[in-house]
């Protein structure tokens, strides 16, 4: 197990791409397919504050009418025994409009060890909600995943489902959702595969007071290629009406890890984040 500090600071720029509805990221995909691995590069809090606790989250639209987004980067370089650099960027753009609430969202990785490319990573995500009422919706998705040094170098996702708001009020809100789709991978040798695969997703979100908020994200996708698992607990200052501090620790679980490597991943990160 792996576990690492990060400081992220956070800078906002106009994006034309961001996370999905349901926040799942990276090796993994879920509602929010990528922003699981979005919030792993970026640290983000899942939700800008402001939105958090708008009334809008809890009715039939997760997110206020109009444009919202927010962008991160992080930067980390050493010198001397040893030389690194890593550099992270990651995004989300959102839309709502009336029942409809579309999500656009990517992220970039990089980084290289004493002049060796170590991670050179892309993904995007855009996903598309309809709530029905204001318990119950449906979500489409779809993503893309290109890591040069995974197990998969191409890792795509297509697939639909329904949702249910179990909690549904400004203080506490939880929601599941799970539905079929189709998967692509392809391996570092060129090998391919299409496959029938399922997405599972819990979105929790507890305000403990006006300024302190808690949420917890867990994704489920499996298919014949292997099984995918991430949790992702974070804890949310507001400073500002914009600005926001985020503790978070996230668990990754992969049952077809790479021999060698450790199935579980955990990261504890601390990130200060900026939204518009």
């Amino acid at each position: 197990m792996k576990t690492m500090l990060t400081m992220a600071s956070a800078s906002t720029l106009a994006l034309l791409i961001g996370a999905s509805a349901v926040s799942a990221q990276g090796t993994l995909v879920g509602t929010e397919a990528l922003d699981d691995r979005i919030d792993d590069i970026s640290d983000d809090a899942q939700e800008d504050l402001e939105e958090a606790r708008d009334d809008a989250r809890f009715g039939p639209e997760q997110f206020q009418p109009g444009w919202s987004g927010n962008v991160a980067m992080t930067y980390a370089g050493s010198s001397g025994n040893t030389e690194t650099q890593d550099l992270a960027l990651a995004g989300r753009l959102r839309y709502g409009a009336g029942q409809w609430t579309h999500t656009v969202g990517f992220g970039v990785e990089y980084g290289e060890d004493d002049g060796d490319e170590t991670k050179k990573e892309f993904f995007t995500v855009y996903d598309a909600n309809y709530s029905l009422t204001d318990r119950f919706y449906v979500f489409g998705l779809a993503r893309a995943q290109f890591d040069e040094y995974a197990a998969f170098e191409t890792d795509a996702f297509l697939g639909f489902g329904p949702g249910y708001r179990i909690i549904n009020t400004p203080q506490t809100a939880w929601r599941v959702q799970a539905g079929p789709g189709i998967r692509y991978v392809e391996d570092q040798l060129g090998n391919d595969d299409t496959e029938a695969a399922m997405i599972a997703s819990s979105r929790l979100y507890h305000a403990f007071n006006e300024t302190v908020y808690l949420t917890n994200d867990t994704d489920i996708l499996a298919s014949d290629a292997n099984t995918l698992v991430t949790n992702d607990l974070g804890l949310n200052f507001a400073m500002t009406d914009q600005l926001s501090t985020r503790v978070s620790y996230r668990t990754d679980y992969n049952d077809e890890a790479v021999e060698g490597t450790d199935k579980t991943d955990n990261r504890l990160g601390v990130s200060l984040v900026m939204g518009f």
